[in-house]
């Protein structure tokens, strides 16, 4: 089955509008992309090091060079794992204008001011603070208010809008290089404003998600968020059937427990936060922000000419290669397409680390087979590990803990970001690891094991709701056999005090029985009137 390029048959009221307010609170990661794309040319401008640099040969060393980087990262990490509180107590709506509104622009206002070290080093955890919020609460606004069949193409634009941060990032970068004040650095950085202000103002008119409302108890705004997101009456079937789902799969999994930080780590809601974990972790060892954050300086470094022009060249590469991800992440499945992407990219990282070290980075074939190889690379990446490790942790969690799980799943990401982003100038630096092009050698061994972590344990939640994903997890056991799970549970039809110790598949299974019993003894022709 292809992609539904047009709502189902079956699916009643209008899918646009819920459509339209996900790809518009997808352009929230335009500040994580442009932000993190930024730094990549502002490190190698001559100006910004004469005037940053405390050295007497007015260069930045590998501690500063990595700290000044990978303070973005630290921030990230903290902003994700307070974005559960902020989600959970403001709301996914209020908490993500907040981060952007306030969070990240004193992030902002304190780099653009900043004429030394210090000050934009401070500015630059406040950004991360902001961009980790934002960055788990745009997945969890866009899969808690986009139809089903074609949620992993909304959630997955905001890959894609990262990609475009990281693309305009690299194009004002080239754009004020040369230019010998602060405005080299200044208007790049000072750009962000806008980015931040057409989220927060757009956010304004839009609706809090169907299943927060639902989770703090309101069930009459639910019914009228979710018939604005629908286009029906609040009173409409459709609209009270899922509403009912909804409610009815929330109360059941609150039966099972509370909604602490201890119940995320337990039964298959820890299999779940495992996966999104290790998930998110893998996304970030496959190298690719290596190329982003450390590109333009690897390619001067290693004698490339026009360093920023690649840079440039490799971001568009990123941004094109998204769109083939958002078709076929509801083609292939979410589980095929990550299984596709993690061997490309291994071929691809070993074919640019044997090429490097064995024929050097001085040879212009080289070169050229380097830097189409890294291309290939970013269009693996980003037409499946980019994009479908936001859908897929976006869509594995249970209401009760969705904030929570989503904050730690985030800051994994961040954390491994982070790791990188300190970790790199050491490996690649001629002073200290020297790695060069080496270290290709090392992502592809991650890519490597990219391969066998999603045949163990990506499981297929194409077309299912979020509800249903509770049910796959509760009744199968392997990831390689969740592509034949066809759901049979109604949460709707669950007596929460008599089942609460049953488990998902028994309770599927007496479910699936009663309906063969009624349709057993319902009859099958009318009856014959006696004359």
């Amino acid at each position: 089955m292809g992609i539904a390029l047009k709502k189902p048959d079956d699916v009643a009221g209008r899918s646009w509008p819920a459509i339209c307010i996900g790809l518009f609170v997808a352009f929230g990661g335009v500040l994580f992309g442009y932000d993190t794309g930024t730094i990549s040319g502002i490190l190698a401008m001559d100006y910004w090091k004469r005037e940053f640099s405390t050295e007497a040969d007015g260069e930045i060393t590998a501690a500063q060079d990595s700290l000044i980087v990978s303070i973005l990262s630290a921030g990230t990490f903290f902003g994700a794992l307070f974005a559960a509180p902020f989600g959970d107590l403001l709301g996914r709506r209020l908490g993500l204008m907040t981060s952007a509104g306030i969070v990240f622009n004193l992030g902002v206002i304190l780099q653009t001011a900043s004429t030394s070290q210090p000050l934009f080093i401070a500015g630059r955890f406040f950004a991360g603070l902001g961009v980790g919020l934002v960055s788990a609460l745009i997945p969890m606004y866009q899969s808690e208010t986009s139809p089903k069949w074609i949620r992993g193409t909304i959630v997955g634009c905001y890959q894609l809008a990262i990609t475009i941060g990281l693309f305009l990032a690299a194009i004002v970068n080239n754009s004020t290089k040369n230019r010998q004040d602060t405005g080299s650095y200044r208007i790049p950085i000072a750009i962000q404003f806008l980015w931040s202000l057409i989220l927060v103002v757009g956010l304004i008119f839009l609706p809090e998600t169907p299943r927060y409302l639902i989770k703090m108890d309101r069930y009459d705004k639910a019914a009228k968020s979710l018939g604005k997101l629908r286009r029906l009456p609040i009173d409409h079937p459709a609209v009270v059937e899922e509403l009912n789902e909804i409610q009815a799969n929330h109360l059941y999994e609150m039966s099972l427990g509370k909604s602490t930080y201890t119940e995320c780590f337990k039964g298959t809601l820890g299999k779940r936060l495992l996966t999104g974990c290790l998930l998110q972790s893998l996304q970030q060892l496959t190298g690719v922000n290596f190329i982003f954050y450390y590109g333009t300086q690897y390619f001067e470094n290693a004698g490339f000419d026009n360093a920023f022009t690649i840079q440039v060249i490799t971001n568009s590469v990123n941004v094109a290669s998204t769109f083939p991800g958002l078709y076929m992440v509801e083609k292939l499945g979410r589980r095929n397409l990550l299984l596709l992407g993690a061997i490309g990219m291994c071929v691809c990282q070993f074919i640019v680390a044997i090429t490097g070290t064995v024929a050097g980075t001085t040879d212009l074939p080289a070169q050229r087979a380097a830097i189409a190889f890294v291309c290939i690379y970013i269009f693996f990446f980003a037409s499946s590990w980019g994009p479908v490790a936001w859908v897929v942790t976006g869509e594995l969690f249970p209401l009760k803990a969705r904030a929570k799980c989503l904050s730690m799943t985030t800051a994994s990401n961040w954390l491994l970001n982070w790791a990188i982003a300190y970790s790199t100038p050491y490996m690649v630096d001629a002073d200290e690891a020297n790695l060069q092009s080496k270290v290709f050698f090392v992502w592809g061994s991650f890519c490597f094991v990219c391969i066998a972590f999603v045949w163990f344990m990506i499981y297929e939640t194409k077309a299912l709701s979020l509800e249903q994903v509770d049910e796959l997890y509760g009744i199968v056991s392997k990831a390689w056999k969740s592509k034949d799970f066809r759901p049979a549970l109604h949460f709707s039809e669950v007596n929460t005090d008599a089942q609460r110790h049953m488990s998902i598949a028994d309770i599927a299974a007496a479910q699936e029985r009663k309906r063969s019993v009624q349709h057993d003894e319902s009859p099958t022709t009318a009856p014959v009137e006696k004359v």
